[in-house]
């Protein structure tokens, strides 16, 4: 644990707390975040992690941008619907853009869990991509993913990091329970 892995663990809480609570500063903050986690996940050889802090930075602007030209419900961000069958047609996508990703990472790299890295790293793009389309369906997917990336970093005894993800499972729950009194709000208002 140094200085540094802590002050990415709180400039990633922030963002994802303000992204619950659909402030728009939470892209800065992630951005931040996805920054500093860049150069720490490269240092530990996970490098689909430090790949995906990149695509996280991009996601960030793409967000944002998504967030300031879209629709507006008492001065806050308005959750959108997503079909069943495009979450199920776009989560096949992400298992199969992880397993060929997996598979470049242990062919071609020194990767610590090259197949699991890679799997984590295409759901999190998923998961990203849904939370800037502000579908509600963001939240549950990033329970799930949170969950393994814990033991992920259990494993590589980055406990601070692992502890970071625990909470972002509480964070995920919390944001889904938030976005779903705020989506009846606006059913209710409809």
């Amino acid at each position: 644990m140094s200085a540094f892995e802590i002050f990415a663990v709180v400039i990633s809480l922030i963002g994802v707390t303000l992204t619950i609570r659909r402030n728009m500063w939470c892209w800065w903050f992630n951005f931040l975040a996805c920054s500093l986690y860049a150069y720490f996940f490269f240092t530990i050889k996970l490098y689909g992690e430090t790949i995906l802090q990149f695509f996280f930075i991009a996601m960030n602007v793409y967000g944002f941008y998504y967030w300031l030209k879209g629709k507006r419900q008492d001065h806050d961000i308005r959750i959108e619907p997503i079909a069943k069958t495009t979450v199920l047609a776009q989560m096949c996508l992400a298992l199969i853009f992880g397993l060929l990703f997996g598979l470049i990472l242990k062919h071609f790299t020194d990767a610590a869990v090259p197949m699991l890295d890679s799997q984590l790293v295409a759901f999190s793009l998923l998961a990203t991509y849904w939370t800037s389309r502000k579908h509600i369906a963001t939240w549950i997917l990033w329970i799930f993913v949170n969950i393994i990336y814990v033991g992920m970093f259990i494993y590589k005894e980055v406990f601070l990091t692992a502890g970071l993800y625990a909470a972002f499972v509480g964070l995920a729950a919390y944001g889904w329970w938030q976005w779903q009194q705020v989506k009846q709000k606006q059913q209710f208002q409809l």
